[in-house]
């Protein structure tokens, strides 16, 4: 284990701008991390003996700022906000231990399957945000491809159809949820996109304070398939059987090199779980025990909740319930990290 322990939370950090969007002044934030590392005697990354990497899913503007795009309210309402809060003193608590951390980031441009653009009905009107299609919706031709869509991704129309009709049948078959036709959200370019400032911050002082560069690993850009899980998007194979995309073998196998790897970020339901789920089943195929290197910090991640209209509260705990029972560890963040083993 590292020698350093939890440290005080630095005098910048303040919890009541966490679901705000602002600057973050870098050059400023340079010379107290550097200050701080000299006054804790804080070593570079790289003379970890115990390499901890922290795994933050799509802890973006769109997903945790409030009259956002996709806001994760969870229960309380605030989850998003509260849970970032926790992470932001996660990560300056343990400056001294956590040895690398790695930003998942949800990309995506307007014409995407998941968006409202991509589908019409017999009247021309496209999908409302929200709306669930199903592969008999398809067959029975209540949401087909839009026309427009040709010109944008360079097929004819008749094939994004017969696409379209295997993308949505192909998640049935493996237990997926239904195709969502989502909010436009994560633009790339959009600020939106942007990493919540507050995480943005704590990111880069650790950067600075243990010579870290943060790794920024990019998800969702294909148009032909959602991409909740960094690992894998939800179909690889198009109707004839050729590849559309691939796993993500290489960021997989850099996560494995650690000694522990530390997951928080949003949705818990979606990203999150999605990502969990992956390397839990790449972890089973190599080495069941690697599953004792994951810990899963359950109060900086919150479900998608919206009241009236679903909840996936229950869905994300049994699925954490799972991911527990197979070896990975349950943690809170504001134990410190030396008590996790």
């Amino acid at each position: 284990m590292n020698t350093v322990t939890q440290l005080p939370i630095p005098a910048h950090f303040n919890p009541s701008s966490v679901g705000e969007v602002w600057r973050v002044p870098y050059q400023a934030r340079a010379d107290e991390a550097l200050a701080w590392a000299k006054q804790h005697q804080l070593t570079a990354a790289a003379q970890d003996q115990t390499r901890i990497c922290l795994l933050a899913i799509d802890v973006q503007n769109t997903f945790c700022i409030p009259d956002f795009e996709l806001f994760v309210g969870g229960r309380s309402g605030m989850g998003a906000v509260e849970d970032n809060i926790r992470l932001c003193e996660f990560i300056y608590r343990n400056l001294g231990q956590i040895s690398e951390i790695a930003l998942t980031m949800d990309t995506h441009t307007t014409a995407q399957i998941f968006h409202s653009v991509f589908w019409v009905n017999a009247t021309g009107e496209n999908p409302a945000p929200m709306t669930m299609i199903s592969a008999e919706d398809v067959e029975q031709g209540i949401w087909q491809v839009n026309p427009r869509m040709v010109g944008n991704l360079g097929q004819s129309l008749e094939q994004l159809q017969a696409y379209a009709l295997h993308y949505v049948s192909q998640l049935s078959q493996d237990g997926k949820y239904l195709l969502t036709i989502w909010p436009y959200h994560s633009i790339l370019g959009g600020i939106g996109h942007a990493i919540v400032s507050a995480v943005e911050e704590a990111c880069f002082f650790h950067n600075l304070a243990r010579q870290s560069q943060t790794v920024f690993e990019l998800k969702g850009s294909n148009p032909l398939t959602e991409n909740y899980s960094v690992l894998q998007p939800e179909v690889l194979i198009d109707h004839n059987q050729k590849p559309i995309a691939h796993k993500n073998s290489f960021f997989l196998e850099k996560l494995l090199q650690f000694d522990a790897v530390v997951i928080a970020g949003q949705a818990k339901s979606h990203c999150v779980a999605w990502t969990i789920d992956d390397l839990l089943t790449e972890i089973q195929a190599i080495d069941p025990s690697l599953a004792g290197k994951v810990y899963l910090l359950e109060d900086c991640s919150s479900p998608v909740v919206v009241p009236g209209v679903v909840d996936f509260t229950d869905t994300a705990d049994a699925a954490y319930q799972r991911f527990a029972e197979a070896g990975m560890k349950l943690v809170r963040s504001d134990r410190p990290i030396e008590s996790w083993f």
